[in-house]
């Protein structure tokens, strides 16, 4: 189902046809999101270079095509009423939004207090362990968890606020329609069974080259929190914060290491004034006030295909080819791994196989 109106349809027309300028605009930040708060015809001046009069030609020709959305996905614009109230008065807003999960099943999630926990792809075990149980106790605490979709914190991050049965909310730096990176396809499935995916891109698998900082300027204004675990202190890696302290929302990150690369970015916006976050009880009485409420622990039983896997490692199918003999999936394999390994249930032994951590599985 679309709900995007000709005038927003044509600006995604438009930001297809400047991704060249865009990308290049990507690299000064601070100019970047400056370039996204312009009309139309003034984004097409200040990036469309040589192209600039035929775009504006083309842009005045322009019409909308008939093409459907696909199976599952629903498209909004800034002008239908089910666009994100949070978003709507916001000039640096994308101007649509791709849906998977629904458009009423996104309403609900925006309606609770919304916190988006970010953060680099190169993690150290102890930021993927502090993503992992942020996230877990928010999402127990009733709290929509959002982040993006890649390896590092975000895949921690969806992990542990599923492993709490809540529902969270990832922004794609590529179309929804299908997962991309292709790896996380079964942790993507898990997420729009009870969440939602969205994007600014229609349908496109492949990721426009500005697509990364755009997706993490929309967490950022669609959360009212937003915790980095770890970041290196690049530009790219801390647009999210950057954004939101620049839009009035709280910042907050979690202190590393002094001594460590993907700590610097975190342990810099503690010196310039984020709060800390330790754990999610820091998390809710920084949006709610100190004992107004508690964070609550999910229930740590282990959920049968979790439990099926971690049987099967301790039975000797210790590597991804032994697991997936049976006719398994190799991404549901996969992500059951992962969430083992976070839980602290089975580590990686030599040759890359599978051991049962002490006392796994006992019971």
């Amino acid at each position: 189902m679309s709900g995007v109106c000709a005038q927003c349809e044509r600006r995604s027309w438009l930001l297809e046809q400047l991704s060249v300028g865009l990308a290049f605009g990507a690299r000064d930040l601070p100019r970047f999101w400056s370039l996204l708060e312009l009309p139309d015809a003034e984004l097409t001046d200040a990036i469309g270079g040589r192209r600039g009069a035929e775009l504006h030609v083309a842009y005045a020709q322009w019409e909308p095509a008939s093409a459907q959305a696909g199976e599952g996905l629903e498209r909004i614009c800034r002008h239908h009423r089910a666009y994100p109230a949070s978003l709507r008065n916001h000039a640096l807003a994308p101007h649509t939004l791709s849906v998977r999960g629904g458009v009423e099943r996104l309403g609900g999630l925006l309606a609770e207090t919304v916190v988006a926990i970010v953060g680099t792809r190169r993690a150290s075990d102890y930021g993927m362990e502090t993503a992992r149980g942020l996230a877990r106790g928010l999402a127990a605490s009733g709290v929509t968890v959002a982040s993006g979709l890649a390896e590092g914190i975000p895949t921690a991050v969806h992990v542990g606020a599923l492993e709490a049965h809540g529902t969270t909310l990832t922004v794609m730096a590529a179309g929804v329609e299908r997962c991309s990176p292709a790896w996380c396809s079964a942790l993507y499935r898990r997420i729009t069974s009870s969440g939602c995916a969205i994007s600014e891109t229609s349908s496109s698998p492949r990721a426009w080259r500005w697509g990364e900082p755009a997706r993490a300027r929309t967490l950022a204004l669609l959360a009212q929190l937003v915790i980095v675990v770890e970041a290196e202190e690049r530009p790219w890696e801390l647009a999210c914060a950057h954004v939101a302290q620049a839009h009035e929302r709280h910042v907050a990150a979690v202190p590393g290491r002094v001594s460590s690369p993907v700590s610097r970015g975190t342990n810099s916006l503690l010196m310039g004034g984020a709060q800390m976050v330790r754990s999610p009880q820091d998390a809710l009485d920084l949006l709610y006030g100190i004992g107004t409420h508690e964070a609550h622990e999910p229930s740590t039983e282990l959920e049968q295909p979790l439990q099926a896997i971690l049987e099967q490692v301790g039975a000797g199918m210790d590597t991804m080819g032994k697991l997936t003999e049976s006719g398994s999936r190799s991404g549901d394999v996969a992500l059951a791994l992962v969430e083992l390994e976070l839980r602290g249930l089975i580590v990686r032994g030599d040759g890359g196989r599978y051991v049962p951590c002490a006392g796994a599985l006992a019971g």
